[in-house]
């Protein structure tokens, strides 16, 4: 008798037409008397709560962002004796692939929100025979924002006739083709082998379809012989992010915080040694504002350590910048003023973060992921009560805010990586990418968490519900994202790159970017919501 209880938990949790909320919501997210206060106000509140999550996911991921960048630049050294005069070579390798940390550490990061939301919603649901509403549809609504609204940003960020392109195409073929087949698997295995169950081999062969991903996409940046395109690709720069960037960047941070009594590591690239060396003898503070700084030495100083991780909560405290100091207009001196005070919790939240140079970053980044995911779990509270309060389908509540919330992270790489650096392979990379993370891991562990606890209690599959809601949402996308990709490739045969070009046709790239958005989005909840 405990599978009918669990399923009848499930149906009158969700409702048989997935309405939630019909009656009064007694649900609440912090104080009981939130019950008291009439339905619109608490919408109200809860979606002002909800935007300030997403404004937090923002400002968490910029530091997540720097911290992977010092991941993926670290080198090892390497000692080779010369066999002819027995000397020894001294030459340095990066420890990472830059298409590893592309598809890994770039897309599985930005992607983290909504694999955490996805993993928290099943954990909470492990007992049901339904799969929770919140993350399928948070994870397809936000490969459709990935997709389209990024795609339609990074177009534009470039300046007016700046050229970006991707310079491995093969590479971004290889993971374009394996983020098709990612939505391509889904709704197989949704409507055709087993229509509306998932099975613990499904879900387990869906999270080991992104070892294949890796291991592909790593085997064409190597052009292994039967397992790559036979495709030529143009010089990618030997630093994820050019180093005359960076040091251009440093030293306007040094002539900014000249008064500060920090060491300040500059790094330089070597062309011969392909390494970066230490110049020290240069004052600088770590300011959440600038957020460049390079890799330290492991042997740095401890008091070096803690007094750049006090200059973050200063900088975290401090109301004023150099750029309010510069701005005469009262009136935007004042706008900055309220938005540094709105952003005063998150930044003096966030000033926990480790610096980023400390274990080549990986502290920073850790620590990093671990926010996101408690931002997650706020998020999905709140969601839950808005769903409740409002009787909102809790599908369409993931397909629009929810998705774009959770894929802000993914917006603010891509446009960081389309602005910073000298090809467009990062930027779209991370969109292709992160819509196979979202598939093979975010939907694949909750699932695979799901399934298998159903097939040890109850010896039962795990059953989707609204899965034809789904089916045709994943249809949608595919056609759009069809026109999508077209309008790429028409962009490289015709302008010779990707993103940026001339003003008015990026801008009108942008515009039909975000007309596909839309549809998808239209599509999507009026089928949810069974109107078409």
């Amino acid at each position: 008798m405990v599978v009918p209880l669990a399923k009848e938990s499930v149906e009158s949790r969700h409702g048989i037409s997935g309405i939630i909320g019909t009656g009064k919501c007694e649900s609440y997210l912090i104080f009981s008397s939130e019950t008291s206060l009439g339905d619109a106000f608490r919408i109200f509140l809860y979606f002002m709560g909800l935007a300030y999550c997403f404004i937090g996911l923002s400002a968490i991921t910029a530091r997540f962002f720097w911290s992977m960048e010092n991941v993926v630049k670290h080198s090892r050294k390497v000692v080779e004796i010369d066999p002819y005069n027995n000397t020894k070579i001294v030459r340095y390798e990066k420890v990472w692939n830059f298409t590893i940390a592309d598809i890994s550490l770039l897309a599985f990061g930005t992607s983290f929100p909504q694999i955490s939301l996805a993993t928290i919603d099943a954990i909470r649901n492990i007992g049901n025979l339904y799969a929770g509403g919140l993350g399928p549809g948070t994870l397809v609504g936000s490969a459709a924002f990935d997709l389209f609204p990024i795609h339609a940003v990074c177009v534009v960020v470039p300046k007016a006739g700046e050229l970006k392109k991707i310079s491995d195409i093969g590479v971004w073929l290889v993971e374009l083709a394996w983020s098709f087949w990612a939505y391509i698997w889904l709704y197989i295995i949704l409507e055709v082998w087993t229509p509306n169950v998932i099975t613990l081999w499904e879900a387990l062969l869906t999270v080991l379809q992104y070892g294949l991903l890796l291991t592909h996409a790593y085997a064409q940046d190597k052009r292994w012989p039967y397992l790559s395109l036979p495709m030529e690709r143009t010089q990618r720069p030997e630093e994820w992010v050019p180093p005359e960037t960076s040091i251009c960047k440093q030293e306007f941070q040094a002539h900014e915080n000249d008064q500060r009594s920090i060491v300040d590591i500059f790094s330089i690239h070597d062309k011969d040694e392909k390494v970066y060396h230490e110049v020290p003898g240069h004052d600088v503070g770590e300011s959440s504002r600038s957020n460049f700084l390079e890799d330290m030495d492991e042997n740095a100083d401890h008091p070096h350590v803690l007094t750049m991780w006090k200059q973050q909560f200063l900088d975290a405290l401090s109301l004023k910048t150099s750029e309010s100091k510069k701005q005469y207009n009262i009136y935007l001196r004042l706008a900055r003023l309220c938005w540094r005070l709105l952003l005063a919790p998150w930044r003096l939240l966030f000033a926990f973060v480790p610096p980023y140079h400390i274990a080549h970053g990986w502290l920073a980044f850790i620590c990093s992921l671990i926010f996101i995911s408690g931002i997650a779990y706020v998020v999905t509270k709140l969601t839950d009560l808005i769903s409740c309060v409002s009787g909102i389908n809790p599908y369409v509540i993931a397909f629009t805010a929810l998705a774009s919330g959770t894929s802000w992270p993914d917006l603010v790489a891509s446009k960081i990586a389309a602005e910073r650096q000298t090809t467009a392979d990062s930027a779209i990379a991370n969109i292709t990418c992160s819509n196979s993370v979202n598939i093979y891991v975010g939907i694949g562990v909750p699932w695979l968490i799901n399934t298998a606890y159903n097939f040890i209690a109850y010896k039962e599959p795990l059953k989707i519900k609204d899965a034809a809601g789904l089916s045709f949402s994943l249809l949608v996308f595919f056609s759009t994202s069809v026109a999508c990709i077209a309008v790429l490739v028409f962009r490289r045969l015709t302008l010779g790159a990707e993103l940026g070009g001339p003003r008015l046709w990026a801008w009108i790239t942008c515009i039909f970017f975000m007309l596909l958005w839309l549809i998808f989005v239209v599509l999507s909840s009026l089928k949810i919501s069974d109107i078409i």
